[in-house]
């Protein structure tokens, strides 16, 4: 979803998606719907697990996810090593890792983030995804920690890595869970750690490394009879947010076009975006 949200606004061939599929018809839809939004995959084919799928009920503006992860849980690091993939990796600029994969393959997670850190040019962009990532995987995303040139959670995803934490940080507010992650140690110190906290329809809060307040950005409204589903908002933020950083937009533009990005997508059925595509325009 964060990568199709990035293709968006980027320019055609700019986002290459990695990850692992099944071999079965589940895997040419996703094939399918990546190619119609310009977005490059690259997938490990697992030959014994089908393709993951996820279930949502929808209840009003709110919604229930389930799913099956299935061949989603396979990814290997051979497959981010094989020589065709691994060039791929040399030549981007940029690299986003959503933290469910912490649960699947931390090697691969982890070369990503060191190959940014030895190329002093390249950066690293870590996104919580959800309180069980914390909760239940502290020690591997304590591991990563070292390496976040950004990252990206919701206010309930801070909470639990402030609850899993433990010490001082434990039950502070929003803003003072965000100064303390930004000024974790870091292991390229030649760019400060930004740290952005989404609050659905409170201010985005942002802490940036060796700052000793937090920015916030009151996000764009919009009415309740135009809600269809919320569901992937949060990845659509990512993506709007990440392009931005990738145009190398200032940070108020940047959190603009990721809440920009999140509002379009609410407006739609799934983690979609309207076509024809549309421009974005500074609030």
């Amino acid at each position: 979803n964060t990568a199709r949200g990035a293709q968006y606004i980027l320019p055609a061939d700019s986002v290459v998606f990695i990850g692992c599929v099944g071999k079965d018809e589940y895997a040419d839809k996703l094939r399918s719907a990546c190619s119609a939004a310009g977005l490059r995959v690259e997938y490990r084919v697992d030959e014994t697990q089908p393709t993951g799928r996820c279930g949502v009920v929808i209840t009003g503006a709110n919604r229930s996810l389930c799913t099956h992860l299935a061949a989603a849980n396979e990814y290997k690091m051979e497959h981010l090593q094989s020589p065709e993939i691994w060039e791929l990796v040399k030549k981007a600029k940029f690299y986003y890792v959503g933290g469910y994969h912490l649960t699947v393959c931390v090697p691969a997670v982890m070369a990503l983030a060191k190959e940014a850190a030895e190329n002093k040019d390249k950066v690293f962009i870590m996104n919580l995804s959800a309180p069980f990532i914390p909760q239940f995987f502290k020690q591997q995303l304590e591991e990563t920690s070292p390496y976040w040139d950004y990252v990206i959670g919701n206010e309930t995803e801070a909470a639990a890595w402030a609850e899993a934490q433990g010490g001082d940080v434990k039950g502070k507010s929003v803003q003072e869970i965000a100064l303390h992650m930004a000024g974790l140690k870091k292991v390229n110190e030649g760019r400060k750690r930004t740290v952005v906290i989404t609050q659905g329809t409170e201010p985005t809060i942002v802490a940036v490394q060796g700052e000793e307040k937090v920015r916030e950005y009151p996000v764009r409204t919009i009415g309740k009879e135009e809600i269809y589903d919320t569901n992937g908002a949060g990845d659509a933020f990512a993506g709007g947010f990440v392009a931005g950083i990738v145009e190398g937009k200032s940070l108020e533009e940047s959190v603009d076009m990721g809440q920009w990005l999140a509002r379009l997508s609410i407006k739609e059925l799934g983690p979609q975006f309207p076509y024809p595509k549309q421009t974005f325009s500074k609030a």
